[in-house]
């Protein structure tokens, strides 16, 4: 299972959150998202730890816990919700009932 840590400043690195975690077990994983279009980090991450009892202890104890000024959000990561009821760019769709600038396809 991986940790959610959110509310993290966005100029940290993976070696720096890799050491606070460090502190709690053994890090298998860092991860820090990316905006795709900016390239600036998201402010959030996730980590992963070697075992349950190690997140767990890593969860309570920095859950609310204050580093490079800004509150910690820490939790267990949500498995990612299916993207299914999203759509991939929108547009006009001949099934659907739309029409463009008011005419019939």
């Amino acid at each position: 299972m991986a940790i959610y840590v959110g509310n993290l400043y966005y100029e940290v690195t993976q070696d720096e959150l890799r050491e606070v975690f460090a502190e709690y077990g053994t890090v298998s994983r860092v991860y820090l998202p990316v905006d795709r279009e900016t390239g600036r980090m998201r402010g959030f991450g996730f980590v992963e730890m070697s075992t349950d009892a190690e997140e767990d202890t890593a969860i309570e104890t920095l859950d609310g816990a204050e580093w490079m000024g800004r509150q910690l959000k820490v939790n267990k990561a949500r498995p990612r919700e299916n993207d299914n009821n999203r759509g991939s760019g929108g547009g006009y769709r001949k099934n659907n009932n739309y029409s463009r600038r008011g005419g019939e396809y």
